[in-house]
C-alpha cells in the first residue's frame, strides 16, 4: 500500500440519529427495506466471516514461504482462494493475466582508488561479470548533451573505458545505449544537482546492454578525476514474471452503469501481508458474498482483486489500459479499499472533495459525494473519519487518471499518529498506524478486529448503496454525460 497519513482537519457530523437518517435517506432504505437493502448488506458482514478470509490468506502466505507476492506461489493460492469463493457462491470469475518485469539486487559497488564510494545501481541495468568490471574512466564534459548524441564520443577513447557523464538531457536509457555504441564498459551518471543519488530506471528488463550507475554529484566528481582504474561491480536479475487479477460482476443491474469495487490481493516479499491488503480483500470478497451475482440491484457491480500493486499498482493500471473508451465510461464510479485493519489505527476516508486544501486535488466529478456517503456510514458506527489525500499510491490511480470518480477507506500505514488523532480514535500517538508495515510481522493475529469490523461494514453499505442508484446529491454523473465530463481521459 501507498496511500499517506491523511489530512489534520476532522469530518464533523450531527448527532448519531441525524446520520441514521442521512443514511437511509441516502440508500433509499424504510422500515421494509428488502433483506438487500444497504444496511441490510453492512449488518450482514460479521467480523468472524472476516476472520475467516484472513486466516485462509495467512494460511497462503504460511505453506510458501511466508509472502504472497505477485508472481508466486503465495499468491496464486491467494488467487485461487478468492475466486473459488466466488464461483462456490455463484459468480462468473475471470482471472486475466499480464506481465511485469522485476529487478532483483544481489550486491552492487562503485570503487576508486580502492575506495567504495555510494553508488546506486539504476533499476533493469545488466549486471557485470563476477568480481565487476574494472577500467579507466572517460569523463565527459558538461555541455548541452553529454552523453546523449553519439558525437559526444567523437574523439574520444570510450572503448573499453567506463564512462562518466552528468545526469539531465536525455533519459537513462539513452546514456547507456550511445556509450555501449561507442564501446564502453559501463556508464556512471553523476547527479547534475545537489543532493543525493536519484532512484533511476531503465525502464524495461531488456533497455540496456551495460552496467549502469548513479551518484551524487560530489562523488561524480571523483570519479571523473579518478586517475587510476575504477571498478563497477552490478550483480542483478531482470525477470519478466506472468501473474493475474481477479474480476467477478454481477449478472443483475446495468452494465453500462457500472458500480466498481477494488482491493489489491498481493503482499509484498517481505511478508503475509493481512492487513496490507488481505483486510481490504476481506471486506470486499465478503460483500460480493453478502450480495450474491444475481442481487436485486439497479446497476452491476464488478469487483475486482489486483495483483501486483505492490510492484507499482500494476494490476489494477494493466486492467484499465485493457479497456476500450467505452467500457471505461460504462464504469460510474471506482471504490478502493487498502489496509483496514491496522493495529493503532487511524480512520481515513479519500479527500473526494479536496477539503484540506493540500497535497493532490480532489476528485473527478462524484467523487465528493462518495466521501460523504463513506464518512457518514462509519459515523454511524461510532467512528469519525478525517480525509485522506488522493494522491495516486493505491490501485484508485489508474481509474482517476481517467477521470472516473473514486473514494476509499483505510486505516493507516507507516505514517506516526498525531496527538490529535490520538485523542480522537484512542491509541498511542507517535508510532504508525501499523507498526508491521510492509514485514513479517504483518500477519493475522496483528489485525485490528474493531477497526476492520467498522470499514467493512462501511464498505459494504456504500457498494449497495450506489448499486442501488447513482443518482441524488451523493451520486455520480450519469453514462449519458460522462464522455463530455471526462474529455480525452475517457
Amino acid at each position: 500500500m501507498r496511500v499517506g497519513s491523511g489530512g489534520a482537519e476532522s469530518i464533523r457530523a450531527g448527532a448519531v440519529a441525524g446520520v441514521l437518517a442521512l443514511l437511509f435517506a441516502l440508500s433509499g432504505c424504510s422500515a421494509d427495506q428488502p433483506e438487500q437493502g444497504p444496511a441490510a448488506v453492512a449488518d450482514a458482514i460479521e467480523v468472524d466471516a472476516l476472520a475467516t478470509h484472513l486466516d485462509n490468506l495467512q494460511r497462503a502466505a504460511d505453506d510458501h514461504d511466508g509472502n504472497r507476492a505477485a508472481g508466486t506461489p503465495g499468491y496464486d493460492a491467494s488467487v485461487d482462494y478468492v475466486a473459488g469463493a466466488l464461483r462456490d457462491r455463484g459468480f462468473d470469475v475471470q482471472t486475466p493475466e499480464f506481465d511485469f518485469g522485476t529487478y532483483g539486487v544481489k550486491a552492487q559497488g562503485l570503487t576508486v582508488g580502492g575506495r567504495a564510494t555510494d553508488a546506486r545501481v539504476v533499476e533493469y541495468s545488466p549486471a557485470t561479470p563476477a568480481g565487476g568490471v574494472t577500467a579507466p574512466v572517460l569523463a565527459l564534459p558538461d555541455g548541452d548533451g553529454p552523453g546523449c548524441e553519439a558525437a559526444d564520443y567523437d574523439g574520444r577513447p570510450a572503448t573499453g573505458a567506463i564512462v562518466v557523464v552528468s545526469r539531465g538531457v536525455c533519459p537513462f536509457v539513452d546514456k547507456a545505449r550511445i556509450a555501449a555504441d561507442a564501446g564502453a564498459l559501463a556508464v556512471v551518471v553523476a547527479n547534475n544537482e545537489d543532493g543525493p543519488a536519484p532512484a533511476a530506471t531503465l525502464g524495461t528488463p531488456d533497455a540496456g546492454s551495460i552496467p549502469i550507475m548513479v551518484v551524487d554529484k560530489n562523488t561524480g566528481m571523483d570519479v571523473a578525476a579518478a586517475t587510476t582504474p575504477v571498478t563497477v561491480l552490478v550483480d542483478a536479475e531482470s525477470r519478466r514474471i506472468t501473474t493475474r487479477n481477479v474480476v467477478a460482476q454481477t449478472r443483475t443491474g446495468a452494465t453500462d452503469n457500472v458500480v466498481m469495487a477494488g482491493a489489491h490481493l498481493d503482499s509484498v516479499p517481505e511478508g503475509p501481508g493481512i492487513n496490507d491488503n488481505g483486510t481490504g480483500t476481506a471486506a470486499v470478497l465478503e460483500t460480493a458474498l453478502q450480495l450474491g451475482p444475481e442481487p436485486d440491484v439497479s446497476n452491476a457491480v464488478r469487483f475486482a482483486f489486483w495483483g501486483a500493486e505492490e510492484e507499482g499498482l500494476l494490476g489494477s493500471a494493466a486492467y484499465v489500459r485493457s479497456l476500450e473508451p467505452a467500457q471505461r465510461l460504462d464504469i460510474a464510479l471506482y471504490l478502493n479499499f487498502d489496509m483496514l485493519g491496522s493495529p493503532n489505527a487511524g480512520h481515513f476516508v479519500y479527500d473526494g472533495d479536496d477539503s484540506e486544501k493540500s497535497g493532490e486535488p480532489g476528485g473527478p466529478e462524484g467523487s465528493a459525494g462518495i466521501e460523504r456517503t463513506l464518512s457518514s456510514s462509519l459515523l454511524s458506527r461510532g467512528v469519525e473519519p478525517r480525509p485522506d489525500d488522493l494522491d495516486g499510491r493505491s490501485d484508485y490511480g489508474a481509474f482517476l487518471a481517467h477521470g472516473i470518480p473514486v473514494g476509499g477507506t483505510d486505516t493507516g500505514a507507516e505514517g506516526a499518529k498525531t496527538e490529535a488523532e490520538a485523542q480522537l480514535w484512542g491509541g498511542t500517538a507517535g508510532q504508525a498506524y501499523d507498526p508491521n508495515y510492509h514485514t513479517a510481522g504483518d500477519t493475522a493475529a496483528n489485525v485490528d478486529r474493531d477497526a476492520l469490523a467498522a470499514h467493512a461494514a462501511a464498505v459494504a453499505f456504500t457498494i449497495a448503496s450506489y448499486a442501488d442508484s447513482t443518482e441524488g446529491p451523493n451520486g455520480v454523473p450519469a453514462r449519458a454525460d460522462r464522455e463530455r465530463i471526462r474529455g480525452g481521459s475517457a
